[in-house]
């Protein structure tokens, strides 16, 4: 009774909709464009797209099937197909990825709040570089601001996932999502009409396959896995909300390239803007919170766009938080039995508390940006931990569990919709990368990431 009482997105488009604003976060919006200019512009995006071929999609594929197939959380739904098991090791890890994920982000998202606030007050209006500086130094360091700001981002998120499924989450992410589309194709407007705009397109799609080394070509595995939000829960709670007659292949391939094309657009609002005004591409936090208002504060308007790209940079953050605190959230409903306010609440209150290590220590001036725990400040061991262990692990593991202890005959019936869809020859491709080639790649990504593979 508790699982036909279970909540699910409305339809096809709720669904998209929500696992895209899952994919998008802030790597969407600075790290990926630059990563394509930076390593052969259009050849790297070609290697990108082989990588999410080969690892991306079979992962997300997988998530989406263990979701859908039992309708829990990601440890019950571990349980569910193999009780007893050690499998259950899955979901555990996709719980701890959560939060650890969620200790740092909040925080980070913070930053992009506060920006959003500054903008709309017009503090970037005749900013400098050292105005710059000082303005991300304060929101970086505090210490009291970035720990308001993180939590302020917490209520928000928790505010809407307190609605529920079809409420809160499809309701948001419906309206957010073509907001997001609409606002860089606006801020893409006004920086192609920059002259000198030509060089940034320049940078971003180049086809130079020279560029391309074995580090860049490890980069786009990476990015493909992580970039989708895989190996951390959120696919297979978000999987368990899936309508019936969902395409599972199909919405996974409309995901990953929706993902692409939102970073895509971004560099185009981006290092078009960058480059006309003769300053460097530098990745990383630098470019999104320093260059980009010292670039709009020299544009006729710049301000109002300015408003826009950090609004549009704050629904990426809002979507992405949405969706890896869900994953929590339907843990603590369905397998502790809290309400899912208390749940919600709970989990906020307690990611605020150990957040705010991450907010104390994201610089080496900050109150705790001293005190290491293996070499690493709380802020970059989250982070670490989370992305370079758990992620490939969480996602290893799921390939070998679907490739090699379900059978084929139960894939194929639940990827078809039992037997509705005509997608044999998908299904057997899928299952094919899925055996043989992915869990090599997430191998090699795992080792590479943690130092013991050297390229």
């Amino acid at each position: 009774m508790k699982n036909q009482q279970r909540e699910t997105f409305s339809s096809g488009l709720a669904v998209f909709f929500a696992t895209l604003g899952s994919a998008v976060g802030l790597g969407n919006i600075w790290k990926f464009p630059y990563m394509i200019g930076a390593n052969g512009g259009a050849a790297f995006l070609l290697i990108y797209f082989l990588c999410v071929l080969f690892v991306g999609l079979p992962i997300m594929v997988s998530e989406f099937y263990i979701g859908r197939k039992t309708r829990k959380n990601v440890i019950g739904a571990m349980k569910q197909l193999k009780p007893n098991s050690a499998w259950k090791s899955i979901g555990v890890f996709g719980i701890i990825t959560a939060y650890l994920i969620m200790f740092f982000y909040t925080c980070v998202a913070g930053w992009v709040y506060f920006y959003v606030f500054k903008a709309i007050k017009g503090d970037f209006s005749g900013v400098t570089v050292e105005s710059s500086k000082a303005m991300f130094g304060a929101a970086v360091v505090g210490p009291i601001s970035p720990i308001i700001w993180q939590i302020i981002v917490l209520t928000v998120v928790s505010a809407i996932l307190i609605m529920g499924v079809q409420k809160g989450i499809e309701k948001v992410t419906k309206t957010l999502m073509p907001v997001l589309f609409l606002l860089i194709i606006i801020c893409d407007i006004r920086a192609l009409m920059l002259p000198g705009s030509s060089e940034g397109l320049k940078f971003l799609f180049k086809v130079d396959f020279s560029m391309l080394t074995k580090q860049s070509i490890l980069m786009a595995l990476g990015l493909a896995f992580f970039k989708l939000s895989l190996g951390m829960g959120t696919m297979v709670t978000y999987g368990s909300y899936f309508t019936k007659d969902n395409n599972l292949i199909n919405t996974s391939v409309k995901v990953a390239l929706s993902d692409t094309l939102v970073s895509v657009l971004a560099g185009i609002a981006i290092f078009p803007a960058v480059f006309a005004f003769n300053m460097k591409p530098g990745a990383g936090p630098g470019l999104l919170f320093m260059t980009i208002p010292l670039v709009f504060s020299k544009i006729p308007f710049g301000n109002i766009l300015l408003v826009l790209f950090f609004i549009l940079t704050s629904i990426a953050a809002t979507t992405a938080m949405m969706s890896i605190l869900e994953v929590l959230i339907a843990y603590f409903t369905e397998e502790k039995g809290l309400s899912r306010k208390k749940a919600v609440i709970f989990n906020a209150i307690f990611i605020a508390v150990i957040g705010v290590l991450a907010s104390l220590s994201a610089d080496s001036s900050s109150i705790l940006g001293n005190i290491k725990i293996f070499g690493k400040g709380f802020f970059d061991l989250f982070d670490f931990v989370s992305s370079n262990i758990l992620m490939p692990i969480g996602g290893l593991l799921i390939a070998v569990f679907m490739g090699y202890m379900v059978k084929k005959d139960e894939i194929r019936h639940e990827l078809s919709n039992h037997g509705t869809l005509n997608i044999d020859w998908a299904i057997n491709l899928y299952y094919f990368i899925l055996r043989y080639i992915a869990p090599v790649l997430l191998i090699i990504v795992f080792l590479n990431s943690i130092g013991i593979l050297k390229f």
